[in-house]
């Protein structure tokens, strides 16, 4: 089945390969089943294509919340190094996933905060650098919100 997961999810096929991300992905975000795989799916995070980083940005993010032997520690740089892929879609991908991650490993939120403050944009076009600083922007508030939400209480 291990093998079966990242031929799937590294699939040529791209509409199977996605929807069968976003099965793994909605059933992630309701049951540990997945969690299972989260070294495969860890293992596909640096893939040369960039539909399938967004694929385990995605799943990763997903199983965050069940990550009860913190894998994730081993991991996070390199899901932050994503933030400034050299895709900005997958930028984009991994920036909005922070959100989950740090919702469900807040102890996390200090370093995605200080990756988010420091990256350099300025590779990226100016029609698309906009829309990264936007989700930047939107993430830093979801994360935000959660430190002081957990400092009130």
């Amino acid at each position: 089945m291990k093998e079966n997961i990242t031929a799937m999810l590294t699939s040529k096929d791209d509409k199977a390969a996605c929807a069968a991300a976003d099965r793994i992905i909605s059933e992630s975000l309701e049951t540990d089943k997945w969690y299972e795989y989260f070294d495969e799916f860890a293992a596909i995070l640096d893939h040369p294509k960039s539909l399938v980083r967004n694929r385990a940005l995605n799943i990763l993010a997903a199983n965050a919340q069940w990550d009860d032997e913190n894998r994730f520690d081993n991991i996070i740089t390199a899901f932050l190094s994503h933030i400034t892929d050299e895709k900005p879609i997958t930028a984009r991908q991994c920036i909005k996933a922070l959100a989950l991650v740090g919702t469900a490993k807040p102890q996390y939120i200090p370093q995605i905060l200080s990756y988010l403050n420091d990256a350099d944009m300025s590779e990226y076009k100016d029609s698309m650098r906009p829309l990264i600083e936007k989700d930047i922007a939107q993430t830093e508030n979801v994360l935000i919100k959660i430190l002081n939400e957990r400092n009130t209480l």
